[in-house]
């Protein structure tokens, strides 16, 4: 518990291998969890050591290190230790103690020394391989990360005698004769004093221009990690719900006795494979995001913005061919999509100039000019151009013919055109009061009354002229049905004598409803005319009803009887 109180000091790495075997890395990654160490970025020893009585920096001089396990990372200077200073759990009297120095001389190479391989070590170990900008501020001495990179992949990896270096023999002592170590100080001294007066000088870093954090407002396509190349949403985003709790333990799922896969392990693969298909389908679909530059959307955008609406339009839905092929094939085939529709514009063009007699360019060019401007002109208000300035005095409309639809489905339409030929004279009358009017006139007058089948109840036509009311033929055998509002919904939907229909056949509103659109959709297929055999076969119930059914149609007008 004594290195949580450590004041300023960093997590200490030995500086020799006899003097820690397992590196400090191995403590620092208990539990499986890696704990990041405070490090003073660009000083001349990567991690700095203080004495724990005095506060002294003894990061490049000799160090008396307690090797008592009660007294953790615990260094002292030597006037400290030459006094029998002490502080915390430490008593100098009982607890062994070993001298640390500066094992600053080369080993492997000419420009490393061997407190700056166990520095590169440890921070491998603490950061993990590929983090070369966290292991160079490990390491210090204002080592860059492509230098410590290289360093570590010349020496170990490329080694003849990998995973150990060229020199890795004890014995081999060529470089320290070589190099004395006055020299090798008086170097790696020059060196960062060379660095650090470059680093004053040098310009100051320009600010990232875009935040490199993998968060989904970093990039203009909202939703979009680029740090990770995933989105915040992906396919199937509920794939790994599925496996989330699934376990496989070596030899499970295997019955001893047979060999086989038992049931739960042949389901367990089963979702595993379904999940795999799924993480498939994501990574195609990741692919055509990628491959065709979709994430570049401002750039899209405004080359969309400049193709027409017509050439707009065959881009979308060739869209869906650049899943067969890629960004260039895909490129080539809507420019000649494009270059087609703009020959067949062309080629509609000359057919029209040449029904118009039309024989140069020059003569068409004129031809379209004189279109727009026509096609720009505002409508005459008159009958010719020539008096279009006129103001023409305001005409009746016409009546209105209604179409073969309207005909079917508001039969009683025609009848109030024809009994009335002057639709306006009796809308002009309908405001007057009956009592000033003659009987006559009176007997034309619309009066007003409740929707019933879609047609407003005016009484446009004299009394002596109204239709006679249709007489259902009763069933033998059969009682009528009572029909109510409280009883029977949809009532409401039906006319006096659809309701009395419908009573007497014992059908209720709904399912006559259903009859009646099958038939009038039937009879409007050829040409508003029914058979009786056709009826029957629409109805699909009684033959009995549907004939009463088919009679009360034809009585009513809404079909034609064959």
């Amino acid at each position: 518990m004594a290195s949580g109180t450590k004041r300023k000091r960093s997590s200490s790495p030995p500086s020799a291998a006899e003097d820690r075997p397992g590196s400090s890395g191995s403590s620092s990654q208990e539990m499986g969890v890696i704990k990041r160490k405070n490090i003073v970025k660009g000083n001349e020893g990567g991690l700095k050591y203080i004495c724990d009585v005095c506060s002294a920096d003894i990061t490049s001089t000799v160090r008396i290190r307690c090797a008592h396990p009660a007294c953790s990372e615990y260094d002292l200077c030597v006037p400290c230790f030459s006094k029998g200073e002490s502080s915390r759990d430490h008593d100098p009297k009982s607890h062994p103690f070993s001298v640390i120095e500066q094992h600053s001389i080369p080993i492997y190479t000419r420009d490393w020394g061997a407190d700056e391989e166990l520095l590169l070590l440890e921070g491998l170990e603490v950061y993990g391989l590929g983090s070369w900008s966290d292991v160079a501020d490990h390491v210090g001495g204002f080592r860059t990360k492509e230098e410590v990179c290289d360093h570590y992949t010349r020496t170990y990896i490329e080694s003849s005698q990998f995973p150990l270096p060229e020199n890795a023999d004890p014995k081999d002592l060529s470089l320290i004769e070589e190099i004395p170590r006055e020299e090798f100080q008086a170097r790696k001294k020059r060196r960062i004093e060379d660095r650090k007066d470059a680093a004053k000088s040098a310009a100051p870093a320009t600010p990232k221009q875009k935040p490199t954090a993998s968060v989904p407002a970093c990039h203009e396509v909202q939703g979009y990690m680029p740090g990770r190349l995933e989105f915040e949403t992906e396919f199937c985003n509920e794939a790994e719900e599925a496996v989330q709790h699934m376990m496989f333990d070596p030899g499970d799922g295997v019955n001893p006795r047979t060999g086989e896969l038992e049931p739960e392990m042949e389901l367990k693969m089963l979702v595993m494979n379904i999940y795999n298909a799924r993480l498939t389908a994501r990574a195609d679909r990741k692919k055509i995001i990628f491959e065709h530059e979709l994430l570049q959307y401002r750039r899209n955008n405004i080359v969309d913005k400049r193709r027409t609406k017509e050439e707009r339009d065959l881009h979308n839905k060739a869209k869906p061919f650049a899943r067969m092929m890629n960004h260039q094939d895909f490129e080539a085939f809507t420019t000649n999509l494009e270059y087609e529709h703009n020959l067949r514009q062309a080629i509609g063009q000359l057919q029209d100039w040449r029904q118009m007699r039309i024989g140069d360019l020059k003569s068409g060019e004129k031809y379209e000019h004189d279109k727009q401007i026509r096609a720009q002109r505002p409508a005459a208000t008159g009958v010719f151009d020539r008096i279009s300035g006129v103001r023409m005095p305001k005409t009746n409309p016409p009546v209105e013919i209604p179409p073969a639809t309207t005909a079917l489905t508001a039969p009683e339409l025609p009848e109030r055109l024809k009994s009335n030929p002057h639709p306006q004279k009796v809308s002009s009358l309908a405001h007057a009061p009956s009592s000033t009017l003659h009987p006559s006139v009176a007997a034309l007058t619309p009066t007003k009354g409740p929707l019933t089948n879609g047609n407003n109840n005016i009484s446009a036509t004299p009394p002596s002229q109204s239709k006679p009311k249709y007489s259902v033929p009763p069933l033998g055998g059969t009682t009528p049905l009572k029909l109510a509002n409280e009883n029977t919904t949809d009532l409401h939907l039906l006319t006096k004598e659809e309701a009395d229909l419908c009573s007497a056949l014992r059908l209720m509103p709904k399912p006559y409803l259903v009859i009646k659109e099958g038939l009038i959709k039937e009879a409007m297929r050829s040409g508003g005319s029914l058979k009786r055999k056709s009826a029957k076969e629409v109805c699909k119930i009684d033959p009995s009803k549907s004939t009463r059914i088919f009679d009360f149609f034809v009585h009513s007008g809404w079909i034609q009887k064959v």
